[in-house]
């Protein structure tokens, strides 16, 4: 933890601009209608059209000069970077990126009393990125400003990434685009519906796991179930592949790497005196350890081999690489530590746990260091058992300012440590 913390609006960092206290009321207000908005027109990744047309008018309408990603969907905007005296080693100061993701999900919004809730049938902002999108926006409007007074150091970058929902991630198309050129450090927030809002959750290391996916086709001559021992018992050949490959590369890997393999899909046979000829099984393979990660498919398709040879099948694996864990690295955790505290002091700071959820923002930690803060979106007081990717979720919008707050501070506080 650094010495530059300041919990007064009217304090300053030495030699630097005050934080920015609370913000005005009419920005408060237009950043919750503008996530309103959003959640009421979700759209899956890749197709989100709309939504970038509308954070591209907003940021054009600041003055800004935002870059639709090649994809047609997402967007860059930098803040600052032609600024004269915002160079540092070889004339160039890194850039520090602020990520949000755009897309929704497939799924129905069940909630029936806001007048923001979804009004396209089976898709939902269901995940929070409405929220990620919003706090972005509102910080990178606030930097702007901050720019046009000649009072910030910092060159930032807005990141509004497409397809984080779709495995590998649209990450990988933004860094594939040049969003990351330049950039020195990168931050981001996720929802967490176990924290307060006005409230974020830390820790230094992997916040995230590891996810892939994997599907099996297992195949036999099939025949009748009279007579198993004349052909290979296919259904019983894909319950022991179920059950016992996730036993057995558990007992193949260090018990504290957390590689977990979970089914969600089996499908076989349409009679019930006939064996079938095929057999689908599909899941996830999340993993806690990155080298352990590594190891997983090599690990996985052995031990599919082993069974489905021991009960006479042939096995075809689709292993898809998904994402690694985020690891948090430990300078950037504490700019955004010392960020939360400098605007609302520890008290709104706790720690969080691993969580076995995959996030694509792993990817950008692959080419620079960087974090990711849970962002708290629960009501103070709020005792209901909530979650993400269901058709109810929501938050508490105070979590917006909240986040604009933490990401303005960190431009700050980066800007002058740099």
């Amino acid at each position: 933890m650094s010495h530059l913390i300041c919990e007064s609006e009217e304090a300053a960092l030495p030699g630097m601009v005050p934080l920015p206290g609370t913000l005005p009321e009419s920005l408060r207000l237009e950043l919750i209608a503008f996530r309103r908005d959003l959640h009421m027109h979700p759209e899956l990744g890749n197709q989100e059209f709309r939504t970038t047309a509308a954070i591209k008018a907003r940021l054009e309408q600041a003055g800004l000069a935002p870059r639709v990603l090649p994809s047609g969907t997402g967007l860059i905007c930098d803040i600052g970077t032609d600024r004269a005296d915002a160079a540092g080693r070889d004339g160039v100061r890194p850039i520090l990126a602020m990520r949000a993701d755009i897309d929704a999900l497939p799924i129905p919004d069940t909630k029936t009393d806001v007048p923001y809730r979804s009004t396209v049938p089976d898709r939902a902002h269901a995940c929070g990125h409405d929220v990620h999108t919003t706090v972005v926006l509102g910080a990178g409007l606030v930097l702007a400003g901050l720019a046009r007074q000649g009072l910030l150091t910092q060159p930032v970058r807005l990141i509004f990434q497409p397809a984080e929902e779709m495995m590998p991630g649209g990450a990988l198309g933004v860094i594939e685009a040049g969003g990351l050129d330049g950039v020195g450090r990168i931050i981001a927030v996720h929802c967490d519906p176990k924290v307060d809002a006005g409230r974020v959750g830390l820790r230094t290391g992997p916040i995230t796991s590891a996810c892939d996916r994997i599907e099996i086709s297992l195949d036999g001559p099939g025949g009748h179930t009279a007579r198993p021992h004349l052909t290979t018992d296919l259904v019983t050949a894909v319950a022991r592949v179920a059950t016992d490959v996730p036993a057995l590369v558990a007992r193949r890997v260090d018990a504290r790497a957390g590689l977990a393999v979970t089914w969600g899909r089996i499908e076989s046979g349409h009679a019930c005196n006939v064996i079938p000829q095929r057999a689908v099984l599909a899941g996830t393979v999340r993993c806690l350890d990155l080298g352990a990660w590594h190891e997983a498919p090599d690990l996985i398709h052995a031990a599919i081999d082993e069974i489905a040879t021991l009960h006479g099948a042939k096995s075809e694996i689709n292993y898809v690489r998904g994402v690694p864990p985020v690891v948090n690295e430990h300078a950037v955790t504490e700019l955004l530590t010392d960020a939360m505290a400098a605007r609302r002091g520890l008290h709104a700071i706790e720690d969080t746990e691993q969580s076995l959820g995959g996030e694509d923002f792993s990817w950008y930690l692959e080419q620079v260091p960087g974090a990711m803060a849970r962002l708290g979106v629960r009501t103070p007081g709020d005792t209901a058992r909530r979650d993400l990717h269901r058709g109810d979720f929501d938050v508490d919008e105070a979590a917006i300012e909240a986040g604009v707050e933490l990401f303005t501070a960190a431009a700050l506080l980066d800007g002058h440590r740099s």
